[in-house]
């Protein structure tokens, strides 16, 4: 009774504790606004009307979309880079934690919600999704483009301008420019022109002390660390500026795929050898999934290809390289770069452009990992993957082809590190309906990331920072986690790199003050 009494009491002070941190911190913004009845459209309360709605407007998993417990007490919406500014300044100052969102695809919900294991803070969540202005250039081969942007909204904004230029980023175009870019960021022309940050040229970075850096300010550690490292751990990047890549008149895409029963597995076991070989302007993945054949559940591996050049021209070179594959001028769609865009976000290659611009997308419960593959995977391995593919609700694994350039950028070139010596990536994906049904595909999801741990990358079995995953590990409650704790994750995402982003991240937030359960720590 007396421990029950001491928790009911504890509980209601931290609450009003809460409360008040966040009063203080609502009163310090206005004081830094010229005009203050605009703090109504800048900061939602939970009591607002629009909380819920706005929280809720870039939520992507629905494990995090009802759990109140994990949601923000306050949320910012800049509409200017000065309110991200008295953002920090006024967190810091009364003792909220931030969180920060550009389009919220966040595979364990870090960047709108907090865990209560981790931390008992109320925290400010900054969704950017008003900071989304784009400015191409393409006289000068490059573009700004605003944190809360969307790949679609930048994709679109290109085309506009050119058809002969694109950017090497990723394929789902309602992800948010500033997560994908501060984690790498890869896609179809990934193995011609690297990833998405290798192409950043500049930065606008809001740090702990609510000052605006760019590269020649902020300093080429800091701009280093921004672009693979993971942007959270560092500040509030709000702006990026990127290269332009140029890209044929035409492109060709294909996708064949293939069932066990016809002998797939033959098909994939070549491709493992051949994918990362072939010319940088072949991008080839491979989709492994269930489907229903004649009443049975099967596996099926579908083929997805975009060549930079013309049918012709692929034609031949699949016929000398993977001949097994048995493609047809049928099977080839010509097209030009931005119609390839709409091709592979599931749209018809003739649709209307404007939907590149929806910023809505379905909501499902998932699960996400990833891995590296650096030999090819035996029969047996793939034997065993299949009936483990077959137990489970709605699985993918996308296997994407690395070589081309990617092979030549050293690893220390940028924080992401998985260049040389992989020959693919997976990523692992598993859908399901109900919300009582995810304790089971989530411990399914393990199963299958412990059967492929002799297949893959060893020591570290390496990961992806932008599918990020809570199994690798997490910091301890309040971030108070050692170098040595958050190596464990920290190696698998950076691998020889983790040691450098946390000197920078000591160097430019020494007392951790942008913190979360996975965010780099800072030297003891």
């Amino acid at each position: 009774m007396v421990s029950l009494l001491f928790f009911l009491v504890f509980s209601l002070n931290s609450v009003i504790a809460a409360s008040a941190s966040s009063d203080k911190f609502v009163q310090c913004f206005a004081s830094h606004l010229q005009n203050p009845n605009q703090i109504s459209k800048i900061i939602l309360a939970k009591n607002t009307s629009d909380y819920s709605s706005v929280l809720k407007s870039s939520i992507r998993n629905l494990r995090f979309f009802d759990n109140s417990t994990r949601q923000p007490r306050l949320i910012l919406t800049p509409f200017h880079q000065s309110h991200i500014q008295a953002g920090v300044v006024c967190s810091k100052k009364h003792g909220l934690q931030v969180r920060i969102r550009s389009g919220g695809h966040d595979y364990e919900g870090l960047s709108y919600s907090s865990d209560p294991d981790f931390s008992k803070h109320p925290f400010v969540l900054f969704d950017l999704a008003n900071l989304r202005s784009i400015n191409v250039d393409i006289e000068n081969e490059s573009a700004w483009v605003e944190s809360g942007a969307t790949l679609g909204e930048l994709y679109y904004h290109i085309a506009m301008k050119s058809k002969v230029y694109g950017f090497p980023a990723g394929s789902c175009p309602t992800v948010g420019v500033g997560g994908h870019l501060s984690g790498g960021g890869f896609g179809t022309i990934f193995r011609k022109y690297g990833l998405a940050a290798d192409n950043v040229m500049d930065a606008k970075i809001v740090d702990v002390n609510g000052r605006i850096l760019d590269r020649k300010s902020m300093g080429e550690d800091l701009f280093w660390a921004i672009r693979g490292g993971g942007g959270s751990s560092f500040g509030v990047i709000f702006s990026w500026k990127i290269r332009l890549v140029p890209v044929p008149n035409n492109v060709t895409v294909f996708k064949i795929g293939k069932t066990l029963e016809q002998g797939v597995t033959k098909l994939l076991q070549k491709w493992q050898i051949i994918a990362h070989k072939l010319p940088k302007e072949l991008f080839l993945h491979a989709v492994i999934e269930t489907v229903d054949s004649g009443g049975e559940k099967t596996v099926m591996i579908s083929f997805d290809s975009l060549f930079l050049g013309g049918t012709k021209e692929l034609l031949v070179l699949i016929q000398d390289k993977l001949p097994e594959l048995g493609l047809s001028e049928s099977d080839c769609k010509q097209m030009n770069w931005i119609q390839s865009v709409l091709y592979f976000a599931g749209f018809e290659s003739n649709h209307s452009l404007d939907i590149l611009l929806n910023r809505t997308t379905s909501l499902q419960f998932f699960k996400g990992k990833s891995d590296y593959v650096k030999e090819p995977i035996s029969e047996t391995g793939l034997e065993g993957l299949y009936k483990m593919v077959l137990e489970g609700k709605t699985a993918f694994l996308i296997l994407t082809p690395y070589g081309g350039r990617m092979r030549e950028i050293s690893e220390s070139e940028l924080p992401f590190p998985h260049r040389i010596g992989n020959i693919y990536g997976i990523q692992y994906l598993n859908y399901w309906d109900y919300e009582e049904e995810t304790e089971k595909n989530i411990n399914w999801m393990r199963r299958l990331y412990d059967y492929m741990e002799n297949y893959v990358s060893k020591n570290p079995r390496a990961a992806y920072l932008n599918y990020r995953d809570l199994d690798l590990g997490k910091n301890r409650f309040d971030g108070k986690t050692s170098y040595e704790e958050a190596s464990v994750w920290g190696s698998k995402y950076f691998k020889n790199n983790f040691k450098r982003l946390v000197h920078v991240k000591t160097a430019v937030d020494p007392a951790n003050f942008f913190n979360d359960e996975q965010s780099l720590p800072v030297c003891p």
